[in-house]
């Protein structure tokens, strides 16, 4: 029996460096499930001579660790960060707006990549020329893993952020996830411009106010 990987590593890299590619982006996206919020992708080409240590996927890193390894992928790769917007969401629906985000995120790198390690089992429309999709990505590479981690913390961010603007909602914990804190907001407190307006829970009180 072949056992899981305990944490990612650069051999899908390496793989795409014995082809003849040079620059190898790593792309992965956060916030799918939330009921509010953008959705965020990052793209990440790593200098394979100067790789932080401790990249893992994001879900199984402290907020403070994900802090400290995104000040040093910052330092020493090439990201770029890119968002869909609630009104995307809304218009598209959550798997296309977070393939736009992915799409935007590779185009605003400062060299284009020569290869795409995707996260997941999909590969956005606009990205469908040399890449791979790679299931449970975040795990398994460590350029997937680096994206993971710095769309993560921007996102977070971003909720922080809004958390101070619209109080009561817990998003400076729960990021926009449907906890029962935040659903219970929703019924208290009502929909803001943040909420994505074709989510279930968000759709349904929209639908008992007009009722």
């Amino acid at each position: 029996m072949t056992k899981e990987k305990t944490a990612p590593d650069f051999s899908l890299e390496n793989a795409a460096f014995a082809r003849g590619i040079i620059r190898v982006a790593g792309v992965d996206e956060v916030g799918r499930g939330p009921l509010a919020g953008p959705v965020t992708a990052a793209a990440v080409v790593l200098d394979p001579n100067n790789i932080p240590d401790g990249l893992n996927d994001s879900k199984k890193l402290t907020a403070k660790r994900r802090d400290a390894l995104t000040e040093e992928i910052l330092k020493v790769a090439d990201v770029c960060i890119a968002h869909a917007t609630v009104e995307e969401i809304d218009e598209h629906n959550i798997l296309r707006a977070s393939h736009i985000a992915m799409e935007r995120a590779v185009a605003g790198l400062l060299s284009p990549p020569d290869h795409l390690l995707i996260d997941g089992n999909l590969i956005p429309l606009g990205l469908r020329k040399n890449s791979e999709a790679i299931v449970k990505g975040d795990a398994r590479s460590l350029s997937i893993s680096a994206a993971s981690i710095v769309a993560k913390t921007a996102r977070d961010s971003i909720m922080m952020d809004l958390a101070q603007q619209f109080p009561g909602y817990g998003w400076e914990t729960n990021a926009g996830y449907p906890s029962k804190k935040h659903k219970e907001a929703l019924v208290k407190l009502g929909v803001t411009p943040h909420h994505r307006r074709s989510f279930r829970p968000v759709h349904n009180i929209l639908y008992q106010a007009k009722n």
